[in-house]
């Protein structure tokens, strides 16, 4: 771990790791609840055309895939909300629309090609710069802020959206606060996880988690431990093995979610025997 500190881009991949590890996990547990666990899988896919356009245009393709992912999100939301399209093929039309459009995108840019997405479908260590830090320290900040002040809001709505509304809470500002904020989570994670794999650094964790407590509240912090430990366990594992990031913090995750799943059918198999007398 020490040789690891040597480098200052191991530094700032780590320190953006750790980020996107409490991150995602906090926005994904209301995803979860509230049974969006593909929508940062349609986000991720939507966030592609962002980064081509930014390669296109010659801005920073971090903040194109916000702009453009936040678009897609609040979309999404409205023609889940308001038309006639169930919500999965709603999800469907913008994995193919962003997919079409970042290919697309990208050819068109000067001197771009598809390898040029690469780094960004699947993470990678060293393209991780000193502003992506400050970009996504700053996106962060944002995703946990609101899930600090909106959070009994966001339960409420999660638990029923009918008894949210019922109670006069805000349901459509809600509705899209998850979806916008799950497109943040989405750009901060995307150096270090990738595109294609974010939405299961959104999911796992809280999966595992559900397996090993029963509150909310005690989901969402121990999601949020997990994440830590499959991002920064998987980006250390990838500088040694030399591989993309994104598919060993994932199989870190998963491998978690596996014996998490064990211990806890263990667990409560032994609860009636301890009880008896």
């Amino acid at each position: 771990m020490i040789d690891l500190l040597q480098f200052d881009f191991m530094q700032r991949a780590l320190i953006a790791a750790l980020l996107v590890g409490l991150a995602a996990p906090a926005i994904g547990t209301f995803m979860v609840q509230r049974r969006l666990s593909l929508l940062g899988d349609g986000i991720g896919h939507v966030a592609l055309t962002g980064v081509a356009l930014g390669f296109l245009t010659g801005t920073a393709p971090v903040l194109t895939a916000v702009a453009v992912s936040v678009a897609g999100a609040v979309a999404i939301e409205l023609v889940r909300e308001r038309g006639r399209t169930s919500g999965d093929v709603a999800l469907a039309l913008l994995f193919y629309g962003g997919i079409a459009g970042g290919v697309l995108l990208i050819s068109l840019a000067p001197g771009g090609s598809n390898s040029t997405l690469m780094s960004y479908l699947f993470g990678s260590i060293s393209s991780v710069s000193l502003q992506d830090v400050w970009v996504i320290a700053s996106l962060a900040a944002a995703v946990l802020g609101v899930v600090v002040i909106f959070g009994r809001e966001l339960y409420v709505l999660c638990q029923d959206e009918e008894v949210a509304k019922a109670s006069g809470l805000p349901v459509r500002f809600l509705s899209l606060l998850i979806a916008i904020t799950a497109a943040l989570t989405v750009v901060i994670a995307m150096r270090v996880v990738g595109l294609l794999l974010v939405s299961a650094l959104m999911v796992v964790p809280v999966a595992t988690s559900q397996q090993l407590t029963r509150s909310f509240r005690s989901t969402m912090l121990l999601s949020m431990l997990f994440g830590m430990i499959a991002t920064v366990g998987g980006l250390t594992s990838s500088f040694y093995v030399e591989v993309p990031p994104g598919a060993i913090i994932v199989i870190v995750a998963l491998g978690g979610f596996v014996l998490a799943l064990g211990l806890g059918r263990f667990v409560r198999r032994s609860r009636p025997q301890e009880s008896s007398p």
